[in-house]
């Protein structure tokens, strides 16, 4: 049997890096990790290290903008997988996703 690395979320300053696979069966998992971390004035979340996505990602994006807002923070995503951005298009969700070229 092969085991999977997990999925996870870290801190470094002002970014948020997602490691691993953002998918229905792990995304609460993703956002309970995601509670104990801070936000600052703005955070950019890093998606350079996941693997796979579904739209459970674009769930966890939305939460983050949403708790971004409620605290007068901004979020900027970064990295998005090929996938992940074409979902973001196919769900009109541009405008409502700012995405870093950093």
């Amino acid at each position: 049997m092969v085991m999977k690395e997990l999925s996870k979320i870290e801190q470094h300053g002002n970014n948020w890096r997602i490691a691993g696979d953002v998918l229905m069966d792990n995304a609460n998992f993703i956002l309970q990790q995601s509670r104990g971390l801070s936000m600052g004035d703005e955070i950019l979340v890093d998606f350079s290290a996941v693997n796979k996505v579904d739209t459970a990602a674009l769930s966890l994006m939305m939460e983050w903008q949403r708790r971004a807002a409620g605290c007068s923070s901004h979020a900027r995503f970064a990295n998005l997988p090929l996938n992940l951005s074409r979902l973001v298009s196919l769900y009109g969700l541009t405008d409502f996703v700012p995405v870093s070229s950093v």
